[in-house]
């Protein structure tokens, strides 16, 4: 069993990494506002970041697969968002902000893959439900506190403090990572490069895998339904309630963060005990109910108790896209080139999804959109239902209990 120091060296890492890539969220655009950025270099900016992400989200899995030393790429990546983030705050000129961005976009997806690589190597496949729902619990209360926080900082301080904070917290996340002791990695790692020379399987073999294709496919779904309702609603909101919007939409962040915070673990440990397909059915089925509320429900307050949907779907996401990952490759050393797989599907439906809302929003109404998103939804829980397969072991190797 992995030493207690290690296991809170992960937690903690999970909670700083959060407040860190807090940093690069609305900031961004705030922040360069200030500088006089026009609307389109901002644009251009946050688009380059965003296609830098989706591009390299297979490249930096396989990267993080080849590399023996997951603690390295995590510490290289943690170096890089913190070089990103002083290049934001020292230079908000327009190759520095575009090198930021660039930057931001690969490390990120080197880091998401080698902490959940960190994890499967300390606890092993038997507990890594259990695991991932501890990391989502840690990075959501992270992200949390990590928002107000950077908001009090760019209102009271400048909104170049926000960027200079978010490279200082890497130094608790480096240390974080530090105390995780290489040796109760040791022996997962070894066997999963062991398993590799054994059963090789490369990017080709992963897209023939029915499994793979099903659950990409209903990552795409997923937040081609769900990237849009927040901001959709948000507008509505704002032409409703004037002044008292901010604060509604800074709730219906928060709310399902709490959500997410409570309920994770638990997550990870019913995947354990009662399979994978009935938590994402579950989990996934809160995407539906929430268009067709969003649709219905026109007072500002109730968007809150909406909101609070969101965090059952994005916990059920945090946990099962490494999980299920990690169970489709099962007997070789592919975990993180197919969580690449799996993080493109997801970029490909954020990115899809915006853009078409606002279009059937603006031709359209809103509450059709919302529909529209509930019926996309529900074909990803239709497709979990129908053609995903189980994916767990039918005989774990340890029975996991809910932390």
């Amino acid at each position: 069993m992995a030493a207690e120091r290690s296991r809170r060296g992960l937690d903690w890492l999970n909670f700083f990494v959060a407040d860190v890539q807090t940093g690069f969220g609305p900031f961004v655009a705030v922040y360069l506002t200030t500088q006089a950025w026009t609307e389109v270099q901002i644009g251009f900016a946050l688009s380059l970041g965003t296609m830098t992400a989706m591009i390299s989200q297979v490249p930096a899995g396989a990267l993080v697969d080849a590399v023996y030393d997951k603690r390295r790429t995590a510490i290289l990546a943690l170096l890089a968002i913190a070089t990103a983030a002083v290049l934001l705050a020292a230079w908000p000129s327009t190759l520095p902000v575009l090198l930021s961005e660039v930057l931001h976009g690969f490390a990120s997806c080197v880091l998401t893959p080698s902490i959940a690589a960190i994890s499967l190597a300390l606890v092993g496949r038997a507990r890594l439900g259990e695991r991932l729902g501890r990391n989502t619990r840690f990075a959501a209360l992270g992200g949390a506190i990590a928002a107000g926080v950077m908001g009090l900082v760019g209102t009271y301080l400048s909104p170049a403090a926000v960027f200079w904070l978010t490279a200082a917290l890497a130094v608790p996340s480096l240390l974080c990572l530090l105390s995780i002791r290489p040796a109760d990695l040791a022996a997962n790692v070894a066997a999963a490069h062991a398993q590799q020379e054994r059963k090789g399987r490369g990017l080709l073999d992963l897209l023939r895998d029915r499994g793979i294709l099903v659950f990409a496919a209903c990552c795409a779904l997923f937040t081609l339904s769900n990237a849009a309702m927040l901001p959709l609603a948000g507008t509505a909101v704002t032409r409703q309630s004037g002044e008292e919007a901010s604060l509604i939409i800074a709730a219906s962040i928060v709310v399902p963060q709490l959500v997410v915070v409570a309920i994770s673990p638990s997550v990870g440990w019913l995947a354990e005990a009662r399979g994978r397909r009935l938590v994402l059915m579950v989990g996934f089925s809160m995407l539906p109910l929430r268009g067709a509320l969003l649709a219905l429900v026109e007072a500002p307050v109730g968007l809150i108790f909406v909101q609070a949907l969101d965090g059952i779907s994005a916990a059920t996401l945090n946990v099962m896209l490494p999980l299920i990952a990690a169970d489709l490759t099962r007997g070789s050393n592919r975990f993180n080139l197919c969580m690449g797989l799996f993080g493109l599907s997801v970029g490909i439906g954020g990115t899809i999804s915006t853009s078409l809302a606002g279009a059937v929003a603006s031709w359209i109404s809103p509450g059709v959109a919302f529909a529209m998103l509930g019926v996309i939804g529900l074909l990803c829980v239709l497709l979990v239902w129908l053609a995903m397969p189980e994916t767990r072991e039918e005989t774990p190797e340890g029975a996991a209990q809910p932390a």
